[in-house]
């Protein structure tokens, strides 16, 4: 078993794939004609993205992230925090925590997307296995 992809619900997935296209750099794998689910190619696993309106019709209740109290994370890694970072806020994302070391050996920061979902920015984890 291999995890494959997770997907976000959406208001909007077009403009969703292009916000994480400018802010983190990923490659659009596709998004179906009827503008309801759409991919981004993040290396062995897919990001996806699916309209609320399409969850809607498959008898899904989807919920909306709640940026005060995130259950879940996404999270990025990069060689160079910072300026992650800034490429993120200047694609509009609402940065949560600035570059910070952490105490295991990972540097971290925080942004929301725009429909709120929690994004972690982080280096790779250095220090004892």
């Amino acid at each position: 078993m291999r995890f494959r992809y997770a997907i976000f619900y959406v208001e909007d997935v077009a403009a969703s794939i292009g916000f994480y296209e400018r802010a983190f750099g990923l490659s659009r794998r596709m998004i179906h004609e009827s503008g309801d689910y759409g991919e981004l190619d993040t290396g062995s696993t897919t990001l996806s993205f699916s309209s609320l309106r399409l969850m809607t019709a498959l008898g899904k209740a989807p919920g909306r992230p709640d940026p005060a109290a995130p259950v879940f994370e996404v999270a990025f890694e990069s060689d160079d925090v910072a300026a992650a970072l800034q490429r993120a806020r200047a694609a509009g994302a609402r940065v949560v925590q600035e570059v910070r070391e952490e105490p295991w050996g990972q540097t971290t920061a925080y942004v929301l997307d725009l429909n709120g979902y929690l994004v972690e920015i982080c280096s790779p984890v250095h220090g004892a296995s």
